[in-house]
């Protein structure tokens, strides 16, 4: 009688074994899929997990060490951003708050569709220590942690209270982790005496496995319907979504850009999808977009959407796509995302979707005149964007789009610039030249402030090699700035673009523009009537980021800024460039409409205004159905 062979280990040291053997394919390129796990010990994983990671060894499974847990997922889903989530890096937390710390990051991770393992420890599955320190104790339901907090976030959830049920628990993770529809944040919660369980593994489960990543090609009666409805519309607009460089679509989509002429405008994380100088690429697109774009988008007969979720700021809350015989074809690898807005739908993979209806409309091309049209509204765009980055004085205080002005004269083309929250995604979004597919990475999502500075210190490990910007207001700043300390740890010289404008700008001026008079935004003292509309704090960031270990660099003036800028780009070191800028607002306004509700009575005017403002707008909100 034969025996499968098997190995005697905890759970905790089976699992790092299992994931440093598993690796994705795709196009016949092979890629480790956790090339590494990041991780904050305490007594829900250290003899756990902890102890299987340092008996693995750096070669098996590296350890990054992280301050916030939070900010290590942040740093995961950079990485997995970067590297077209082909790889990925996994997360290890001890359990109560550190789990639960890990909420925000499964949820920014799993809505833009992001690969990361999550491993916080749990409580006891034998219970013979109960209640736990940090135990949540529920009075009719005796299985539940806090860590089932992490299911509606997490793609696929398990709490492995046995030995042996790892072993389906971990196929299942990295089966949704490598797929290109299910991915997102991935949780396996693990009781911290079952991770330090021995049990006889089959050698078979430490087999090297490789996942193929695939590329599914269009139904052939979909792809028909898709070809009779570009070739029928007048004035077709691409919009490009994120899916575009998940799938490394860039160039299928400029080979069918260059043959039909259909014109691209780019939802956040679409940018770069064309390069920003192509004679088709017309910027952003919805609230934050070019007017180019947004005039187009009106009157738009067929909107051709790729890689995209149609969020609220791509379609202006409803109102964007005015054309009385607008219709939609969705070319999505979800079906989930291709059906909306009552599409036409191709589900498939964007490069090999966007390759095969190249061929089949081929002859095909816009009509001239409309090119043309397009063509001018680029360059007059152009020349805002010119006046938004261009200072008249290089001895003057900075406004925030000199800032990126600034930084446009200083990067190459492979810089990598990252930002999530506040007046910043507003502003490059309208403004900023994406010079290649990776420059340019929003996280909006989530909109996550305290993402920028974990998440450069992942595309840091993802592309040693890349000048890595992570752009943060003072609101941002102050939410997560201790992943500096890790930067600094690792020797990554993440470059941190630091813009004090004191207090929460952006949703200050969303506020006034809804009747708020910017209540609770600004950071200041409290005046004489309770409000905080006294003084600056005296806060020195700049200070605290050295302190953290930084190489500071002040700058109060755009001469000395493109300096520093140059300066930092140069160094081998993480350096922070500091700047204080003029809050004159010199970003171009918004184009299109985005649905803030407004309350409906108030006695205070700037409210009562605001709704009559309201009820305009909202009446050009349209279901396409």
């Amino acid at each position: 009688m034969s025996t499968t062979p098997t190995r005697r280990l905890t759970v905790a040291q089976a699992l790092v074994r299992f994931l440093s053997v598993q690796y994705t394919e795709r196009d016949g390129v092979r890629h480790r899929l956790i090339s590494g796990t990041w991780g904050i010990f305490g007594h829900g994983n250290v003899a756990g997990l902890g102890q299987a990671l340092l008996e693995a060894g750096e070669d098996a499974m590296p350890f990054h060490q992280g301050r916030n847990e939070q900010s290590m997922v942040h740093a995961a889903v950079g990485y997995a951003r970067q590297l077209n989530r082909l790889s990925a890096q996994a997360v290890t937390t001890s359990i109560g708050p550190g789990a639960t710390n890990l909420v925000t990051g499964a949820a920014l991770a799993t809505i833009n569709r992001l690969p990361v393992l999550l491993l916080p420890g749990d409580y006891f599955a034998t219970r013979t220590a109960d209640p736990l320190l940090q135990q949540l104790e529920h009075p009719v339901e005796a299985d539940l942690s806090v860590n089932d907090t992490l299911r509606p976030v997490s793609r696929y959830f398990d709490r492995v209270t046995r030995p042996e049920a790892l072993i389906p628990s971990a196929l299942n993770a990295v089966r949704v982790l490598t797929d290109p529809v299910e991915t997102g944040a991935v949780t396996l919660s693990l009781p911290q005496d079952v991770q330090a369980e021995a049990y006889d593994w089959p050698e078979e489960f430490f087999a090297e496995r490789v996942w193929h990543v695939r590329r599914p090609a269009p139904d052939p009666y979909e792809l028909a319907e898709a070809v009779a409805a570009v070739r029928a519309a007048e004035r077709p607009l691409i919009v490009a979504g994120g899916g575009i460089h998940h799938s490394q679509a860039e160039e299928a989509l400029k080979a069918l850009v260059d043959a039909t002429g259909i014109p691209v405008a780019s939802t956040q994380a679409g940018k770069g999808s064309l390069r920003y100088d192509h004679p088709a690429d017309l910027g952003g697109i919805g609230h934050t977009g070019t007017a180019v774009s947004d005039d187009l988008a009106r009157t738009a007969d067929l909107i051709i959407g790729v890689g995209t979720r149609y969020t609220d700021f791509t379609t202006a809350s409803n109102t964007l796509f005015q054309n009385p015989d607008v219709r939609f074809l969705n070319l999505n690898i979800a079906a989930f995302d291709a059906h909306k807005l009552a599409a036409r739908t191709l589900v498939c993979d964007a490069r090999a979707g966007l390759t095969v209806l190249t061929e089949a409309l081929s002859g095909h091309r816009v009509n001239s005149a409309y090119e043309a049209e397009y063509g001018v509204g680029k360059d007059r765009w152009e020349q805002v964007v010119d006046a938004a980055f261009t200072a008249a004085d290089e001895t003057a205080v900075p406004t925030q789009t000199q800032v990126l002005g600034a930084l446009d004269s200083v990067v190459g083309d492979d810089d990598v610039i990252i930002n999530a929250a506040g007046s910043l995604p507003g502003d490059l979004h309208k403004l900023w030249r994406a010079r290649s597919p990776r420059q340019y990475h929003l996280e909006y999502g989530y909109s996550c402030m305290g993402y920028e500075i974990p998440a450069g210190i992942g595309v840091q490990q993802a592309a040693p090699d890349t000048p890595v910007w992570s752009l943060v207001g003072d609101g941002t700043y102050l939410m997560m700035p201790t992943e500096i300390v890790t930067a600094v740890q690792e020797g990554l010289p993440v470059n941190l673009v630091l813009i004090q404008n004191h207090g929460y700008a952006s949703i200050g001026g969303l506020s006034e523009s809804v009747g708020g008079e910017r209540f609770g935004t600004p950071y200041r003292y409290r005046a004489a009537d309770g409000t905080f509309t006294g003084d600056p704090l005296p806060v020195d960031l700049a200070a605290n980021a050295a302190s953290l270990g930084m190489d500071v660099l002040r700058a109060k003036t755009v001469g000395e800024l493109r300096t520093a800028l140059a300066t930092a780009r140069a160094s081998d070191r993480p350096t922070c460039v500091y700047v204080e800028t003029d809050p004159t607002p010199t970003a171009p306004p918004a184009e299109a409409w985005w649905d803030v509700p407004v309350a409906e009575t108030a006695t205070r005017e700037s409210a009562v205004q605001a709704r009559e403002e309201y009820d305009r707008q909202v009446a050009d909100r349209r279901r396409h159905l």
